[in-house]
């Protein structure tokens, strides 16, 4: 299923990354510990290959690019009257 995220611009996303971006080792167990990474704005722009959000840290603005091969789940804040 594809999702037409362009339905969603201007709206508020959460976006949780899959467990294996950001893996480091424990060097105690010698273990791999998965850093379960999101990243939250406002979407922008949507691309064939990815999301555009924007948000603010210390006080500036910031764009991140998303790849879709990268998200585990997106949670959609500001929705009014649910999806269509």
């Amino acid at each position: 299923m594809k999702m037409n995220w362009e339905n969603y611009i201007g709206m508020t996303l959460n976006v949780t990354l899959h467990e294996n971006y950001g893996m480091t080792i424990d060097p105690n167990s010698k273990t791999p510990l998965y850093e379960i990474v999101f990243k939250s704005g406002r979407l922008i722009e949507t691309f064939e290959d990815g999301l555009l959000i924007e948000t603010e840290r210390e006080k500036a603005v910031v764009i991140i690019f998303i790849p879709y091969q990268s998200i585990k789940c997106v949670e959609i804040f500001q929705l009014q009257g649910g999806i269509n």
